[in-house]
């Protein structure tokens, strides 16, 4: 279809729609005859890159008072730099549009794909949000007088589902900045933007990963304990999120914090459903370190034969899955052993972690001595 008549296509349903949602989505809307019109009929003919780009400048310059005209003439332009590689420009030109028509959709899906193209994740969250906002804002309307309500709401629907692709993109796009940013402090502070714009989103628990880590990384524990808890009240069933959130607590020195751990590591558990037929590795892995975890807690109430109990079960589900994790809850196990004065039990535990290198190999070395110390004075 000639872009012509596919621009004037896009005016009639703009018009339609602009009747019944009014200052929700902005539509470029250029009349049919008009001098702007015949204007950008004689662009769309023109094959010459350089030529149309210099049209296009005229174009802004001879109809500068009309908002819709320089919003079109600069988008126009944005993409005629974009496809030249002129990504600066492109990107200048299309903050050029949005500054005239700041709540269009189409816009912010070309400005997005422009910061992908450069790189800069700073700015595909500006614009990848500020498009979530304003998709969202499209339930939040008023309906106009004299509109009949069953016909509003069918507008409405209309309306979003004609924007849902370019949601969908700025969703993905948004989640992609968030997972390509290695900076803590700035993949959190994207975290934060996105979760409001983009809620019930099909990345949810996998950004609410990437926000604990984020903030396990930063050492937040009050921030992270706050956001996890605004995650579980929207997704109560999200198990990165219990199981952070159990890790987290039970490190928390604040009273009732280990308590929370348990209740958090139980619920995982739950969660998790390990046992079930269809269970794969992953939620066998996350039901082992939600044992764990949970055996740790139960350590710290001093109830360390269910202790025991746990960190039993978190061996066996965590073995051949993650050498990390099975040896974090072998050590919690060989501590349980010994704390019950159970020698045997965890020369025979600790004696395997001692030969798995990582964080807690020294730890088990230190113990397993402080163990066959007291073997040796028991004798």
């Amino acid at each position: 279809m000639p872009r012509a008549y596919w621009f004037s296509l896009a005016v009639l349903v703009a018009c339609l729609v602009s009747a019944l949602a009014p200052g929700q989505i902005d539509r470029i809307v250029i009349a049919a005859g008009t001098p702007e019109d015949q204007a950008l009929t004689a662009i769309s003919s023109e094959q010459d890159a350089q030529k149309k780009i210099t049209m296009y400048q005229d174009f802004l310059e001879k109809f500068s008072s009309n908002p819709a005209a320089v919003a079109y003439g600069n988008w126009q332009l944005s993409q005629a730099y974009q496809t030249t590689g002129d990504l600066a420009k492109a990107l200048a030109y299309g903050d050029k549009a949005l500054a005239a028509s700041p709540r269009n959709l189409d816009i912010l899906v070309s400005q997005t794909g422009i910061a992908q193209q450069l790189k800069d994740n700073a700015k595909v969250i500006d614009y990848a949000t500020k498009g979530g906002e304003i998709y969202q804002s499209i339930d939040k309307q008023e309906k106009p007088q004299g509109v009949d309500e069953q016909e509003f709401q069918n507008r409405v629907q209309e309306e979003k589902n004609s924007s849902k692709t370019s949601y969908e993109f700025l969703e993905a796009a948004a989640y992609n900045a968030i997972t390509d940013e290695t900076n803590s402090q700035k993949r959190m502070d994207y975290i934060e933007r996105f979760t409001p714009d983009f809620p019930n989103s099909r990345f949810q628990e996998p950004v609410a990963s990437y926000a604990m880590m984020a903030l396990t990384d930063l050492k937040d524990t009050p921030r992270l304990i706050a956001y996890g808890e605004k995650t579980l009240a929207t997704n109560p069933d999200s198990l990165p999120t219990l199981l952070l959130m159990a890790n987290a607590y039970v490190d928390d020195p604040q009273p009732g914090s280990v308590n929370k751990a348990v209740s958090y590591a139980q619920r995982a558990i739950e969660v998790a459903k390990a046992d079930a037929p269809d269970a794969d590795s992953k939620r066998k892995m996350s039901a082992g370190v939600a044992h764990s975890t949970l055996g740790y807690a139960l350590m710290k109430q001093n109830k360390t034969a269910a202790a025991i109990v746990e960190l039993k079960a978190a061996s066996a589900l965590l073995k051949g899955q993650d050498d990390q994790s099975y040896a974090v809850a072998m050590y919690r196990l060989g501590f349980a052993y010994a704390k019950l004065n159970k020698v045997t039990e965890a020369r025979e535990v600790l004696s395997e972690v001692v030969k798995m290198p990582g964080p807690v190999q020294q730890p088990a070395q230190d113990l397993l001595a402080k163990v066959n110390a007291a073997r040796a004075q028991a004798k």
